[in-house]
């Protein structure tokens, strides 16, 4: 059994926003990763944040992610981006061509590409799931907590992914704060759905940390990986596993390899 030290950045957490997530699959050592800050989109009125960390391992990838201030209760299509043309980044007010005053999915194009993996919960995360909403995470209480693995992508999504050249985008905008998602203008991406269902609400370009891993300082805590991959200690704090602090964007980050022999 391997023992691996993790370092919390050292930001100040409100306890309101601390968002608790249960990780399974531990993060390896020897294996690429890159971390966001999810920040709202511009123009779209959203108020939430979050973060996400994204482990590369040949082509197969781990994600976790956590958000808050999301509309609460209804589904959030959620995705990593990338297009070679793409600027690599997050959409800016520049990129409302329309001047509608807000920032559709094909507006934000441009910034952050195409989907090459959707974040569903369970099934494909192929782009053909886009929008396989019955499959992405509702936001109970307006938050997400999710993480996955053994998700299988191509060599050059990978490479992408790795250079720090794709971009998480979370969906699902309440643009008239209703409380659902309705309105007359229909969704670029399907005419079925309104436009809120699938606007960008939060969004972070995926970047390389810096050797050994991005830190800020902090505490920090010990987990026990076993040989099933489960790490029993990941970002622990309370009894609960600390992802994300909504209000800094503040992820769990500095690890390193304390104890390599006898892995």
């Amino acid at each position: 059994m391997r023992t691996r030290t993790y370092r919390l950045a050292g930001a100040t957490f409100a306890s309101a926003a601390v968002l608790a997530l249960t990780v399974g699959p531990a993060f390896a050592a020897d294996n690429a990763w890159v971390s966001a800050n999810l920040k709202p989109v511009v123009e779209n009125g959203v108020k939430g944040s979050g973060t996400a960390m994204v482990e590369v391992d040949g082509t197969t990838i781990t994600v976790t992610m956590a958000a808050m201030g999301l509309l609460p209760d209804a589904p959030h299509a959620a995705h990593i981006h990338f297009s070679a043309a793409a600027r690599h980044e997050c959409p800016a007010v520049t990129d409302d061509k329309s001047g509608d005053g807000t920032i559709n999915t094909t507006e934000g194009g441009p910034a952050y590409g195409d989907i090459v993996v959707s974040l569903t919960k369970t099934g494909d995360t192929s782009p053909a799931s886009g929008l396989a909403v019955d499959r992405f995470d509702t936001a109970p209480g307006g938050k997400i907590s999710y993480e996955r693995g053994s998700i299988k992508v191509s060599q050059g999504v990978a490479d992408a992914i790795t250079k720090g050249q794709s971009v998480v985008v979370i969906h699902g905008v309440d643009h008239n704060h209703d409380g659902k998602y309705d309105g007359d203008t229909k969704s670029d991406l399907d005419p079925s759905l309104p436009t809120e269902a699938t606007d960008p609400a939060l969004c972070g370009a995926l970047r390389v940390a810096p050797a050994g891993g991005m830190h800020t300082g902090g505490g920090q805590i010990t987990g026990q990986t076993g040989q099933d991959g489960t790490n029993t200690g990941m970002l622990a704090l309370g009894g609960g596993l600390l992802l994300a602090a909504a209000g800094t964007g503040a992820f769990a980050a500095k690890r390193r390899n304390t104890a390599r022999a006898g892995a």
